[in-house]
């Protein structure tokens, strides 16, 4: 019996009208990452946070994002994408509502937690649905619109979020973000089609603990290290226990006939050459959509709505440049195409290392540009890639795999920038704060990493700004050979298959 022409468009309208109630909740994720990272030096002055506190209004978002998103897709499939990605969605607008009143910094970082909670389960169930929705070319078209979304959410966060920041206040940015999942909400729930695997396996619950602990301890660890000392006992026993966790949750899941993560999937030379993707964008890319803001607007003392229109020379090419990437894959191999934005990204982050922020805007703003680029070549093409190179009975887990990677080193990755930018400070207030303690010039340097003056005689600003500067040009220097590095190991590992 064949469809009419009204029931096929009907049909058609429904499934991009799920495309757009979860493009909205994509586009909602990277705004709260971007916001909070905004947003951060003003909530630390208005709730009166210390500088590990501040670092958790960030880290506690990804960490519980990343380390749920397996669990998620779990759930997902066996309850149902709709029932979960509506709960997530709905838990992420009361949670936003939450945040845009909480009282103290305290109950800031836990509800950001939360929040991270509900934004896995959103994406993980989201991502099913499309996964059902759509197959073949449509959906590999889907997936890039999705990709491209999460670009527009990073591309537009800064500069929304400053000019909501310098109109109504810091509250305003969580406001915005439940006001946006509020349409996401009503959308799903008039068009969103329930949908579930009959075969789907119960949740690994010891796997969930395991993954989770074993990234919260670790990051702990790499937050908590350059204030305590990398050999004390609180340190020392985070990083054991990140190691614990780690060895119990392999053994676990090589010991599952259904594992939550197909560890041996990490055997094929191109899975594992696309997990480096992420990774690669992370270091090039997302460190600096959060190190940048809090340099411009805390350490430079631009206004959050000049910061942000100076970072939409990184952020733009992000709606551009992933489409151009799925056009070149007509003549060119996606793999060198990463590899190429890889090493084209590294040499705009050396370049960078070599200027004021403050300073030589053209010039600033050509190496910007030239990092938002060689990001965007990647990332327009690593959603596609991340089910491409698996067998198509696998593509479930591989896209779940790939998400998992790059939330989780996101959060990772941060935490690891932020403690380098204060190692490195801390090393430049050495020489020219000499009368300090150690543990003063090292409480300093992690307040001034997270591009907090508060509190600082006009002289000794001055000298912190230099020695800021001086560090944070290292750290792009040392972000540049880690990029090129991956994007030479992608050339590699992702490398066109041989016909035959």
């Amino acid at each position: 019996m064949h469809k009419s022409s009204a029931e096929v468009t009907s049909t058609a309208s429904g499934r991009y009208s799920i495309v757009l109630a979860i493009c909205l909740a994509a586009l909602v994720l990277p705004l709260s990452f971007t916001g909070g990272a905004v947003a951060t030096p003003a909530i630390g002055m208005a709730l009166h946070a210390d500088a590990v506190a501040m670092a958790w209004i960030t880290n506690a978002f990804m960490l519980s994002f990343g380390s749920l998103l397996l669990a998620a897709g779990t759930l997902a499939d066996r309850y149902g994408r709709k029932r979960l990605f509506i709960g997530g969605i709905v838990g992420f607008t009361l949670v936003s509502l939450l945040l845009a009143s909480a009282p103290s910094i305290l109950w800031l970082d836990a509800l950001r937690g939360l929040q991270g909670v509900a934004a896995a389960a959103a994406l993980a169930a989201g991502s099913a649905a499309l996964a059902q929705e759509f197959e073949g070319p449509a959906r590999t078209r889907v997936f890039s619109l999705l990709g491209t979304t999460f670009g527009l959410g990073l591309a537009c966060g800064p500069l929304l979020c400053g000019m909501l920041l310098e109109g109504w206040g810091w509250r305003a940015i969580f406001l915005f973000t439940a006001l946006l999942a509020g349409v996401a909400v009503l959308v799903a729930l008039k068009w969103m089609r329930e949908s579930r695997d009959s075969q789907a396996s119960r949740l690994d619950v010891p796997g969930v603990l395991s993954f989770s602990c074993m990234l919260v301890a670790f990051t702990a660890a790499v937050i908590l290290g350059p204030r305590q000392g990398w050999t004390s006992l609180g340190v020392t026993s985070l990083l054991l226990l990140a190691a614990l966790a780690l060895l119990l949750f392999v053994r676990g899941q090589l010991g599952s006939q259904r594992p939550m993560l197909e560890l041996r999937l990490f055997r094929l030379p191109r899975f594992l050459g696309v997990q480096l993707l992420p990774i690669g964008t992370c270091v090039c890319y997302i460190v600096f959509i959060v190190l940048l803001p809090l340099r411009l607007i805390g350490v430079e003392g631009l206004g959050a709505t000049r910061a942000g229109l100076v970072l939409l020379a990184l952020t733009l090419p992000l709606l551009v440049v992933p489409l151009l990437a799925a056009w070149l894959t007509r003549w060119v191999p996606a793999g060198r195409l990463c590899a190429f934005g890889f090493l084209f990204a590294a040499a705009g982050l050396l370049a960078l290392s070599r200027f004021a922020l403050g300073s030589e805007l053209p010039a600033m703003s050509l190496c910007l540009a030239m990092i938002g680029v060689g990001a965007g070549l990647p990332w327009g093409l690593m959603d596609g890639l991340a089910i491409g190179v698996v067998p198509r009975e696998r593509a479930g887990m591989a896209a779940g795999i790939f998400n998992t990677v790059r939330v989780a080193s996101e959060g990772v990755i941060l935490a690891i920038a932020f403690a380098l930018l204060s190692a490195l400070i801390e090393r430049q207030l050495a020489h020219s704060l000499v009368g300090w303690s150690a543990p003063a010039r090292l409480a300093l340097a992690q307040q001034l990493a997270l591009g907090d003056l508060q509190g600082v005689s006009l002289a000794t600003a001055d000298v912190l700004r230099q020695a800021y500067l001086d560090s944070f040009g290292t750290l792009l220097k040392g972000a540049s050979l880690v990029t090129a590095l991956i994007g030479l190991v992608t050339l590699v590992m992702l490398k066109p298959r041989r016909p035959g």
